[in-house]
């Protein structure tokens, strides 16, 4: 082979050879390069995974906070927290039965009868008026600025005095119930000696002979019979003891007897009292009598009765309401007065009742 040719040769193979050294140099630089990178993207990758973990940590536990946050003020602040959860549910059991009052008066101006209400519509009709009332101010004072400040704490101290019923717990109903039976049971006695004081203006016939036998059983401790009772129901329907025969006084706490406020026009308030009364004994009767009332049901009757049945039988506050029933079907507008003074009659010397204020 030429000389030359051989040189050539030999400068192609150096060329190849160092073209390789330089490829293998820039495989070698490649591969690091993508090792670094991969690597670097792994790394980068578990970070983020971790930085999403950690997000994720404190999201949940942010999340678990605000489902807790009432318990953590109700532990931090247990006296504010108490008092919020007696507005918020109390407000909304009064705005739940103050819709079924409006409901029921559009009812009644419509029909001008409670013949389709039960029981306990009619018992709710006549409650709501008076919660109402009591618990005007507060709602009154907490929509002007900054009043709930100072209005909610003083209701909250003074339950009984500037909250309704909705606003009590279970023991507070059953302490307040208690103390409101007392008060009106004080008022038992004024309106007995008002009774007692006409005996002699009833005229000298069988029917004063009976009577007087009303009052002396009243006088000695004992009740009278339902019939006894009703025989003397003339008197109650004209003098004496129709209700424009009344006194002032006797009417005043004709009307306290019965947990009504009194009032300038008592003898008209009277007759609404009877006539309510009146209505729900209708009802009770209309849906099958007093044994179909619960234990509630018939406590709750007798303390609107006057009478306090917390520590009698079911079946002794059914035979008390039986013998007011047995009354009650025989009243009507002209002898109101006769139902008002019931409570007289069943209850003025029911041990029950002389615990509570003797």
């Amino acid at each position: 082979m030429p000389l030359h040719r051989i040189t050539v040769l030999t400068n192609l193979i150096s060329q190849c050879t160092r073209s390789n050294k330089v490829l293998c140099a820039n495989i070698q630089q490649i591969n690091k390069h993508r090792y670094f990178t991969i690597n670097r993207l792994k790394h980068t990758k578990t970070l983020q995974n971790e930085k999403e973990k950690l997000r994720t940590y404190f999201v949940q536990r942010y999340i678990d906070y605000v489902k807790n946050y009432t318990s953590v003020l109700g532990a931090r602040f247990p006296t504010a927290m108490h008092m919020y959860r007696v507005f918020s549910v109390g407000i909304k059991d009064f705005l739940r039965d103050l819709k079924m009052y409006i409901s029921l008066r559009i009812k009644f101006a419509k029909d001008q009868s409670f013949r389709n209400m039960t029981r306990q519509e009619i018992e709710l009709y006549q409650k709501m008026p008076a919660d109402m009332w009591r618990i005007a101010p507060v709602l009154i004072l907490s929509a002007i600025p900054f009043g709930n400040y100072i209005i909610f704490p003083l209701a909250f101290l003074k339950p009984r005095k500037l909250l309704c019923s909705h606003f009590w717990s279970i023991q507070q109903k059953a302490e307040f119930s208690t103390q409101d039976l007392t008060d009106r049971i004080r008022h038992n006695k004024p309106v007995f000696r008002a009774l007692q004081a006409k005996v002699d203006l009833v005229p000298d016939n069988d029917l004063k002979k009976k009577w007087r036998r009303v009052v002396a059983l009243l006088g000695s401790g004992v009740h009278p019979t339902p019939n006894e009772v009703l025989e003397c129901k003339d008197l109650f329907s004209k003098e004496p003891y129709q209700l424009s025969s009344l006194t002032y006084a006797h009417l005043g706490h004709l009307l306290q007897m019965h947990g009504v406020r009194k009032a300038i026009f008592r003898t008209k308030k009277l007759k609404y009292r009877a006539f309510l009364l009146l209505e729900m004994d209708k009802a009770i009767i209309r849906e099958g009598g007093v044994d179909i009332l619960t234990f509630d049901s018939l406590r709750n009757a007798c303390h609107i009765r006057g009478l306090n049945g917390r520590q009698l039988t079911n079946q002794d506050m059914k035979d008390w309401l039986q013998k007011w029933l047995f009354i009650s079907q025989c009243v009507d507008k002209s002898s109101y007065s006769l139902l008002l003074h019931c409570p007289i009659f069943f209850a003025y010397n029911h041990p029950q009742n002389w615990v509570l204020i003797y």
